[in-house]
């Protein structure tokens, strides 16, 4: 007989053919030799299967943390901040099909950055008050951004008064 340790089929097989009328000799317990097992517990109770509903959103069966574009999920939505608001945010509405997350931080820079825009539009005839709102956007863009970085593991949301709201009931809208 053929003992090789990579043969097509196992010895049981060409064993059985050769001789049908004797039994097979009982497998060897091979466990004996290591250490000893705790012996097995009963298996655990078996819980109903559901079966998914037609009606099933496919937002539930998409992985979380996956996203459109080949870039990590805490970058993409820091760059909804970081990138020219709102610009950046229009943007991944536009690429970013797959991450709530992502979408999120996207509408609420839209929003919020928009918003901030038509405020330096109309305060532009104040040099003291143009600067203040630049210096509020800039520690805006900072803490925004850092907090979608922080947050991206537990996919928290930092909501905005007003703006973070919006952004999440036009997201549940989608």
């Amino acid at each position: 007989m053929d003992f090789a340790p990579y043969q097509s089929e196992s010895p049981d097989t060409s064993r059985r053919s050769l001789n049908l009328s004797r039994p097979l000799s009982p497998p060897v317990n091979r466990s004996s030799f290591s250490s000893p097992r705790p012996p097995p517990s009963s298996p655990p109770p078996l819980l109903p299967v559901s079966n998914p509903s037609p009606w099933q959103s496919a937002r539930e069966t998409i992985n979380q943390f996956e996203t459109s574009l080949p870039i990590r999920l805490d970058w993409e939505a820091v760059m909804a901040y970081v990138l020219l608001p709102p610009a950046g945010g229009v943007f991944l509405l536009i690429t970013e099909h797959k991450s709530d997350y992502v979408r999120f931080h996207a509408w609420q820079s839209s929003l919020l950055f928009a918003f901030l825009v038509v405020l330096h539009v109309l305060l532009s005839w104040s040099a003291f008050l143009s600067y203040t709102l630049l210096v509020i956007d800039l520690v805006l863009i900072a803490y925004l951004s850092l907090r979608a970085y922080q947050d991206a593991d537990t996919l928290d949301r930092c909501e905005v008064p007003f703006f973070g709201p919006l952004a999440s009931s036009i997201l549940d809208d989608e």
